[in-house]
């Protein structure tokens, strides 16, 4: 076991330093440190040693050069078990360095300010400190490197047990810590000076995004898959990572997935909503002003498929929404608030999970990235966050919508980029009544919604994610009354389908705008 005499400090974020500090001080640990946090350690009558004093050689160029040194790089890379490096350590006056606590300057928080330059973020690019990690990190059978001051304790708890010294396990974990930190630090870097370029390319050569571990789960889709949770660098406080788990069992993989589905289709809509997720699919939708009524309506939907079900709101969910929730078993809730007589009842179900999303604040312009993960390879696209545009939209047939089957077409588009393709959805006055989903043909998507609705759809609206390849589920929606259709129009047999549409009496809209959801 390798005991800790020796100690290079030097952080941006000095959480908790001081109490470090002084601990190793305290074990008998001698200090080394630069700037800012040298100055820190003296103000505090900790005893330290300026590297340039060590070294015998001076910062320069804006403290640009002060650590790239050989007594620095020597004393962190050399081989405690190899007598030349052993050698070559005393004939130079090298001393070991056996503890290296750096955190990097930070770009990340500079990039993200508004009136950040390019100037700004360059000068926030650190050199030293990734060489001094990785040194470390390299040669961790004999230095510890520590980039996150949550290992503080664990550190000072070895050195106190182990006579001065830290485990090999512990090493190990940290070298693995110290690279997963200098990626992350140089992706960063990278994906940024990517968006500078004058020619940047869509899509980057090499894709580097440093996800962050939030959570181990219990488990993946099923029992037998492991699984673990992370967080986007580029996530918003309006992402469902974002969101603050009030009570309830810990979240599953599945839950994830399916809150994740549900705030995204209830934040779909500018007034009141509430969906219900089954299986990532929505098995009910509604809009209104009064949230009670809006739920109830999308619960009945398909009250089989909603039983443990996932449920969103766009808004904060009242007490008698909570009670009408809780008249039946469902896995969980999302919403921005809640009332606090809500709360209160919520919290008689201690198993179910009720997940808060944060205050909504400004989002930046930024562009969101879809990730699907195949054997031996990642797909890559923009996440499909258009929902319609209003200069595109099309009548084709010689019926024209009217104004409240021109709402009703919108509010069942809407739905249908959320529900898995191909997709049909048949809806009216601000509820979906019918939802076919992930069917092989959307003729049977179209048959499947019929069966699911339990109300008469006569004088309703079809909504279809993606182009109709033949008439025949033209045909199945006149048989149920449907009176008007939108879908993204550009199939070969356009005119058939338009054709079909006029021959029943249906008003058609295309939005030339496809949403498949595989």
């Amino acid at each position: 076991m390798k005991s800790v005499k020796r100690a290079l400090i030097s952080v941006s974020d000095k959480t908790n330093v001081l109490e470090f500090a002084k601990k190793l001080h305290a074990f008998g640990v001698e200090i080394l440190s630069t700037g800012g946090t040298s100055r820190l350690l003296a103000e505090h009558g900790i005893p330290v040693k300026q590297v340039s004093d060590y070294t015998g050689f001076p910062e320069m160029m804006d403290g640009r050069i002060k650590t790239l040194h050989p007594k620095i790089h020597g004393g962190i890379l050399g081989r405690r078990d190899v007598k030349d490096h052993m050698q070559s350590m005393e004939e130079h006056d090298i001393a070991p360095i056996d503890l290296v606590v750096i955190n990097l300057y930070p770009f990340e928080s500079t990039i993200a300010r508004g009136n950040c330059t390019i100037t700004d973020a360059i000068e926030n690019i650190d050199i030293g400190g990734p060489a001094m990690i990785r040194s470390a990190a390299k040669n961790f059978n004999d230095v510890v490197v520590i980039v996150n001051s949550k290992d503080y304790a664990t550190i000072l708890s070895e050195i106190e047990n182990n006579e001065g010294s830290v485990t090999q396990k512990t090493r190990m974990r940290l070298s693995r810590d110290a690279y997963s930190h200098t990626a992350k630090y140089d992706s960063l870097i990278s994906r940024y000076l990517s968006d500078q370029l004058e020619d940047k390319e869509d899509f980057a050569p090499i894709f580097q995004l440093p996800f962050e571990k939030i959570q181990s789960l219990r488990y993946g889709e099923n029992p037998h898959q492991s699984a673990a949770f992370y967080r986007d660098p580029d996530a918003s406080l309006q992402d469902v990572v974002s969101a603050e788990k009030i009570q309830g069992k810990e979240l599953s993989f599945n839950n994830i997935i399916d809150l994740e589905a549900a705030w995204q289709l209830a934040t779909d809509f500018d007034t009141g909503s509430a969906v219900v997720i089954k299986h990532t699919n929505p098995s009910g939708v509604a809009i209104g002003d009064n949230q009670l009524e809006t739920f109830i309506k999308a619960r009945e939907t398909d009250p089989i498929s909603a039983f443990g079900g996932i449920i969103g709101f766009n808004r904060k969910v009242g007490v008698d929404t909570a009670e009408e929730i809780l008249k039946n078993f469902v896995e969980a809730v999302i919403a921005p608030d809640y009332e606090s007589e809500a709360l209160k009842l919520f919290a008689g179900k201690k198993n179910i999970r009720i997940m808060k999303m944060p205050e909504e604040r400004p989002r930046d312009k930024q562009r969101v990235l879809d990730l699907k993960r195949i054997s031996g390879g990642l797909l890559v696209q923009d996440k499909d966050i258009i929902l319609y545009d209003p200069d595109l939209l099309k009548v084709v047939t010689k019926n024209k919508p009217g104004e409240r089957e021109m709402e009703d077409l919108l509010f069942a588009w809407v739905v249908a980029k959320h529900v898995k393709s191909n997709a049909i959805v048949y809806a009216c006055n601000g509820e979906a009544l019918g939802i076919g989903a992930g069917q092989m043909s959307r003729v049977d998507s179209a048959r499947l919604a019929v069966e699911k609705s339990n109300q008469p759809l006569e004088g309703c609206v079809m909504a279809s994610d993606a182009f109709f390849p033949f008439r025949d589920s033209i045909d199945t929606a006149a048989k149920s009354g449907i009176s008007a259709i939108i879908q993204p129009g550009g199939s070969i047999r356009d005119e058939e389908v338009i054709a079909a549409a006029d021959e029943h009496g249906i008003s058609m809209v295309f939005t030339s705008i496809r949403h498949f959801k595989h």
